[in-house]
This record gives structure tokens, sequence and C-alpha cells, in this order.
């Protein structure tokens, strides 16, 4: 039975981020045919800032879809998750994930993240995230550990300081979001860094020889600047990326596309300014955990404390980061 309900779950998953990048296909198509019009009957169109975007049918019945197949998503969970109100001894895991993220991060947290998958005695987990973010394959490796976690248990992801860019990006994969009023939120976007020390290497004499099997494999190398057909290719990835952040961000806070992407600025908020969208509420631990016992329907459990792992994070090259740009000098070449 349950072998079934992941294999629905999958379709389902599946056909939700289709449906979702259709959308936004759609929108793009007819954003460009309506320029394009304007363009060759050279019209000037003045917009006023009431103006309001008009959907189309075909995105409307999309979005509908979407939101069909979110509801389904919800009540596969309740199913998997089963039902635990009747039990008197309910333990729930506090998982803790500090500091920036990189590859020994998602080491340490996708094998806690599964260890408390097996533990029948475990009900439900708090999230409790402390981060600027990280590497773009890392966050993205838990995001998908945590989304399977909560098929089956329910989550709640707190933060009292900084949940941001890749931070934020795995607070999405909760049920819930709590932070404290002053912890920092948001910074939904992504970042590319390049070092370009040409001249600093021609000024020292060092003189750099390059074999390479194909003109693209040393780009993003230090010792050359970029090309323009280079940056062009960084950019789209980059965009990729991006759109994949906010589709995240869309889903998890169950909000539409034009109001996620009003927060995709890459800025940081105070978790007070953003409640109702970015976060649920605001509170300490103790009241993520209340939250927590409350979806279980427990009055009170019993609470396990994993540790967090210390990570020796740098940039070292080019990267692509789900990170604020504030907090990148204080790694670089470390």
């Amino acid at each position: 039975m349950e072998r079934e309900i992941w294999k629905y779950l999958s379709f389902i998953l599946t056909l939700l981020l289709a449906l979702a990048t259709v959308a936004g296909v759609l929108l793009y198509t007819q954003n460009a045919e309506l320029q394009r019009a304007l363009q060759e009957k050279n019209f000037t169109v003045v917009y006023n800032e009431t103006v309001k975007e008009v959907e189309s049918n075909a995105t409307l019945a999309l979005q509908a879809k979407i939101e069909e197949l979110q509801r389904e998503i919800e009540y596969l969970k309740s199913q998997m998750r089963g039902n635990v109100s009747e039990e008197t001894n309910v333990t729930v895991a506090i998982l803790p994930i500090m500091g920036p993220i990189d590859e020994t991060t998602a080491l340490d947290v996708i094998s806690k993240i599964r260890e408390i998958r097996k533990d029948d005695n475990i009900k439900g987990v708090v999230l409790w995230i402390e981060s600027p973010g990280g590497y773009v394959g890392p966050v993205i490796t838990i995001y998908k550990e945590l989304k399977k976690l909560s098929y089956e248990k329910p989550i709640v992801a707190y933060t009292g300081g900084m949940a941001a860019s890749g931070g934020y990006f795995l607070a999405c994969a909760a049920d819930k979001i709590i932070a404290d009023p002053l912890a920092e939120v948001g910074s939904i976007g992504v970042l590319y860094v390049h070092y370009n020390l040409e001249q600093n290497y021609a000024q020292n004499g060092i003189k750099v020889n390059v074999f390479k099997t194909g003109k693209y494999k040393d780009m993003g190398a230090e010792w050359r600047d970029l090309t323009d057909e280079e940056r062009e290719m960084i950019k789209r990835t980059i965009n990729t990326y991006f759109e994949y952040f906010l589709q995240v961000v869309s889903e998890g806070r169950k909000l539409d596309m034009n109001t996620t992407k009003k927060y995709g600025d890459g800025r940081v908020w105070f978790a007070s300014d953003v409640k109702g969208t970015l976060i649920d509420d605001t509170g300490d631990l103790d009241y993520a955990i209340k939250i927590l016992e409350g979806i279980i329907g427990v009055k009170s459990a019993n609470v396990v404390l994993y540790d967090a792992q210390k990570t020796d994070f740098g940039i070292y090259e080019s990267s692509s980061l789900y990170m604020p740009p504030n907090y990148i000098a204080s790694y670089i070449r470390r």
C-alpha cells in the first residue's frame, strides 16, 4: 500500500512541476507576443501603479490544476503519516542546520534525516535553521531529502537568528515556519562568484599554460576573464537555479508566482515583517515544538536534540550559491 502511495505521489510531483513550467512559459510567451505586437503597431502604452496582470483562461486553468494536485499531496501525506493521537509516549526530534551549507553539511544532515525516517518512535521534526545558505547542490540535495521526510512525518522549521537564501530554501520543505520576530529570513536569489586574477598574475610574473580538451573546460578559472559567450551561459545557469528557487518557495509557502517574485530580489526581512507570507508565525523554539505537537495531535512530546556538525566552509573557485553576498567575503579563500 505504501509503495503504491509513493508511486502515485511521485507521479503527482512530476506533473505538478511540469504544469508549473508550462504556466511560466505561457506567461512569458503571452508577454513576448504582446510586446512584439505593440512594437509592430508602434503603440505607446502608459502603465499606472494600480494596473494588474491579466491571466488567460489557460493560465488560470493550470493554476487550478496545480492547486488540486497540491491538495492531493496533502491528503497523501496524511495517509502516510498515520494517526498518532492515541499514543501516549511520543517523541519529536530537533534537527539543527547551523552555519554555511556545503557537501559536508549535506552528508551529515542527510544521514540524520534517514535515521529519523527509519525511527518509528519519532513522529515529527523541528528543523532548527541558523544559516545564511550555501552551495546550490548540497542545498537542493538536503531539500529533496526533507521533502521525502515530510511525506511521512510533519516538519516545523524554526530560526532564532537567520534562515536566509539556502537556509530559507530548506525551511520551505516544512509544513510550518516559525521564527523569532527579529530573525532574518528570505534572501531569495542566486549568486555566482568569479575571480579574475589575470592582471595580478601578469604583474607578479606568473604565466599560466593551459592544456584543455574544449574551449569551455576552463570557464570560470581565475587566470583569465570570462568571454561574452561564457557570461551569457552563466546567466542562463543562474536564472535556472533562480526559477527553481522561486518554484520551491511558491509551492512550500502556497503563494502564487507573482507574489513569490515580489520577495525574489535577494534581500532579507525581519520575520515580523513577513508574517503570513514567508513565515507562518513568530515565536521561540518552544513555540515551534508546540506547533509541531499540535500538528501531530499530542499535548506533550519527548524531545530529542541532534547535534550539529561544524563545516570548514570556503569559496575557492567560481561558485553558484544560495547565499547573501554580504556573507561571502569572510569565506573567500580561507
